[in-house]
């Protein structure tokens, strides 16, 4: 038994180490490549580029679609977690409560599927991140790396994909529509998107006007 916990130590000892090691370099150099990525059937197109070539409404788009506390949290948003759980305690179709950093963490580092065990490795790298990372980071890395079409990753290689120009010059429309497909990027049209994804795309453009209003993006361009 006291052997057992000693090599349980030494393997914990070496994840904590390893995880941290990774978190460190990943402020400084972009990800190289994903477990998603990887085990993309349809392959990968990606191209990454820094925030400052990505235009200002497709991080108010995402923050007005994915999460909207983006800047006032430290990872976690408690208040929706405690929604999603009354919500999803009463059955029907299961409300989620990931943040951006929570969804960065995992694109990242880990795999899409699993259960508690995932989310428990979810939850120590969106602390790491958001303790060694800086809001605009965290912000920049989950534009790159979020699937944003069927063997599409990142900002860059979705809008040259959906609107054949950079990301650099989103409008207003083409962001909200990137956001609205996010949550499923395989299923739900970017290009003319119909029904429920079109007009969660223009509640999105609606609410990316109150994110710019009242600085809900500001942590990320300090």
């Amino acid at each position: 038994m006291r052997w057992f916990l000693m090599l349980l130590a030494k393997l914990v000892l070496w994840f904590v180490g390893l995880s941290l090691a990774l978190v460190v370099v990943y402020r400084f150099v972009p990800p190289p490549v994903t477990v998603t990525m990887l085990l993309d059937e349809r392959g990968m197109t990606k191209d990454w580029e820094s925030l400052s070539n990505i235009d200002r409404n497709l991080v108010a788009a995402v923050i007005a679609a994915e999460d909207g506390k983006f800047c006032s949290h430290d990872g976690f948003d408690t208040e929706a977690i405690e929604k999603a759980i009354r919500h999803n305690a009463q059955g029907g179709r299961i409300r989620g409560a990931s943040t951006i950093s929570q969804q960065t963490a995992k694109n990242v580092f880990l795999w899409q599927d699993g259960g508690f065990f995932r989310k428990g490795l979810e939850a120590w790298f969106t602390f790491l991140i958001e303790t060694v990372w800086s809001k605009r980071r965290i912000m920049e890395v989950y534009l790159n790396v979020a699937e944003t079409g069927i063997g599409t990753y990142g900002a860059e290689a979705g809008a040259q994909r959906y609107f054949n120009h950079s990301a650099a010059r989103l409008s207003r429309t083409e962001a909200a529509r990137m956001a609205a497909a996010l949550p499923l990027p395989k299923r739900r049209s970017v290009v003319n998107p119909t029904g429920f994804t079109r007009r969660y795309g223009n509640t999105i453009a609606a609410r990316m006007g109150v994110v710019r209003r009242d600085g809900l993006d500001a942590c990320v361009y300090e």
